[in-house]
């Protein structure tokens, strides 16, 4: 298990988005960042896919019971779904109404987080409560890929001052050891008050194409965003490969309010 931010470097985000663009299949993505006027913390969340089965999916959002927002993926055509273990799942959950805490997940680990987040005594960090959940996982058992399992955070508090409890972000990435063939723990993150406007944290599942897929390396680096959510989710979704992007969400969160806005692309709609 580590914990880092090492690779995150303000001055390197353009040249990062143009490598993203250049990579053809950096599988599931996300950002965690706050937007250029600084005023609303960023969450996305990118699916892509290769096969037919990962390809016939959508995003969608729905606000449950409580006002709780979720965005889950979804079979765009039910009659062709092959194997719903690994590609159905809630991607993004806000915990409550006052929507201060999100989290985000390429699996089924979103569900995990919420329930530990949920369920243990609040004296505990939300970062202690996310680290806790996700120990208990491993990457995912897709052999021969064992692809990462990749999950964020985002705290917005309601009640701050300028550079006090301005609200935190965090991220996990679970990797198998090529070494030992058990799951590798990373965790980072940070506050929000650290972050520069119209910047965040990008990681995604996979270096790159190939057989079998090479999983994520490093930490993860820094990306430009934009202001709105549907500008956020255009220009992230113009830098992945066309023949193998499938969906994209971008969230705002308004860090005085925590009104959320939330913009869905998704390529089988498009």
């Amino acid at each position: 298990m580590s914990h880092e931010l090492s690779g995150f470097d303000p001055g390197l985000m353009n040249e990062n988005m143009e490598a993203l663009a250049g990579n053809a299949y950096p599988g599931r993505g996300i950002i965690l960042g706050v937007d250029e006027s600084g005023e609303s913390a960023v969450q996305v969340y990118w699916v892509m896919g290769r096969s037919e089965n990962s390809r016939n999916r959508i995003l969608v959002e729905e606000t449950g019971r409580g006002g709780v927002n979720t965005v889950r993926t979804e079979a765009f055509d039910p009659t062709k779904v092959v194997d719903p273990s690994l590609i159905i799942y809630n991607a993004m959950i806000s915990t409550d109404s006052f929507n201060t805490t999100h989290f985000v997940s390429n699996g089924d680990q979103t569900d995990t987080v919420v329930d530990e987040y949920r369920n243990r005594e609040a004296r505990l960090s939300i970062s202690d409560r996310f680290m806790d959940a996700l120990l208990t996982r491993e990457f995912e058992p897709d052999a021969p890929n064992f692809t990462p399992r990749i999950t964020g955070y985002t705290f917005t508090p309601l009640q701050r001052e300028p550079g006090i409890n301005e609200g935190t972000y965090g991220y996990s990435i679970i990797r198998r050891s090529p070494t030992t063939g058990h799951a590798e723990h990373t965790f980072g993150g940070g506050d929000l008050a650290d972050m520069p406007d119209g910047a965040g944290v990008c990681f995604h599942t996979y270096a790159g194409d190939g057989e079998p897929l090479p999983s994520f390396e490093g930490s993860p680096y820094a990306v430009p965003l934009l202001q709105t959510s549907g500008e956020i989710a255009g220009s992230i979704w113009e830098s992945l490969d066309p023949e193998n992007r499938v969906a994209i969400a971008a969230k705002t969160i308004d860090r005085k309010t925590g009104e959320v806005k939330t913009t869905i692309i998704n390529q089988l709609e498009s």
